[in-house]
């Protein structure tokens, strides 16, 4: 395993995130300030000579999250929209909590871990007049989520999201899911379907691609409505788009359907996982699916790391 804060030659750099997409990120770790019960009985009773001790140890803990790239030198410059610090006290120790979240390209791990180490080490600080010798530890990171975590990619499993408000209300028949899923499994793909109005698209993607298929197509949802989400949904998963391959699915129609210029469908890859977008029209399926025979086999294994170039 690669230590990604070293180069080849094993000198220290700042990872390059330039490439990755832009997400909702956020992260939650915890630490345990353990002292003793005279302490705690005394910021029970809001009763020490600092003041505030738990208001205190909160707001510092939010400083430190915010300005964690100055303390830490090979940490991104973040933006973050929420840092929460919780304490929780028992009997001999303070339990602290830091929850921080953003919207960008890295993730906030280390921002939350500050916050709890900086909202630890204040606690100390107050409350040292009374017990020099209290202990902070199991400083952890409890959880993150967004970004690039990627499962493992199972090989020829494949699945199709149909984004269909009236789909996934009973109002209306798929006509398109049942059309890519009889496709993928003659091409030998073990391929599970599901049917999503467009408020879930994105949830439904996230999911999906938490369980490592190898393929992703999605249906519907690529047009002008104020409801389509598609694209923006994929886009914020993507590690590498595949404009060439959306490209030719658009131009692929245009000859019969003027109308495929008006899709926005996107296609590319996230993590080893190909995800591509088609339209909600049968034939603009169809379409899609030609230019899908000539290039997902090469695709898929390009991606695996195998294949021609």
């Amino acid at each position: 395993m690669n230590l990604t804060h070293l180069d080849s030659d094993g000198r220290a750099r700042m990872v390059d995130v330039g490439d990755k997409a832009i997400t909702k990120r956020s992260a939650t770790a915890a630490g345990l300030f353990t002292t003793t019960p005279e302490v705690i009985a005394l910021v029970r009773a809001d009763d020490l000579p600092k003041a505030d001790v738990l208001a205190t140890a909160r707001i510092a803990g939010i400083a430190g999250a915010k300005r964690t790239s100055e303390l830490i030198p090979l940490c991104h410059q973040l933006a973050l929209s929420s840092v929460t610090v919780d304490f929780e006290i028992g009997d001999t120790a303070i339990g602290i909590t830091a929850t921080a979240k953003t919207t960008g390209k890295t993730g906030v791990e280390m921002e939350a871990l500050t916050a709890v180490a900086i909202a630890g080490l204040t606690l100390h600080d107050m409350t040292k007049a009374v017990d020099p010798h209290s202990v902070l530890g199991e400083i952890r990171l409890v959880s993150k989520s967004g970004g690039k975590s990627r499962p493992t990619v199972q090989p020829k499993t494949a699945a199709v999201i149909v984004a269909s408000t009236q789909g996934a209300a009973g109002l209306r028949d798929d006509t398109t899911g049942p059309r890519i899923t009889e496709w993928l499994e003659a091409a030998g793909y073990v391929t599970e379907k599901s049917v999503v109005a467009d408020a879930d698209i994105a949830a439904e993607l996230e999911r999906v691609l938490a369980t490592g298929p190898a393929v992703i197509i999605t249906t519907g949802g690529t047009g002008m409505s104020p409801t389509d989400a598609t694209p923006e949904a994929t886009r914020a998963l993507l590690d590498r788009e595949l404009p060439g391959v959306a490209e030719a699915i658009r131009a692929r129609g245009l000859p019969h359907a003027p109308k495929a210029a008006l899709s926005r469908g996107l296609a590319g890859t996230a993590g080893g996982t190909v995800i591509v977008n088609l339209p909600g029209s049968t034939g603009g399926v169809a379409d899609g699916l030609a230019v899908l025979d000539d290039l997902l086999e090469h695709l898929v294994a390009q991606v695996a790391g195998g294949g021609q170039h």
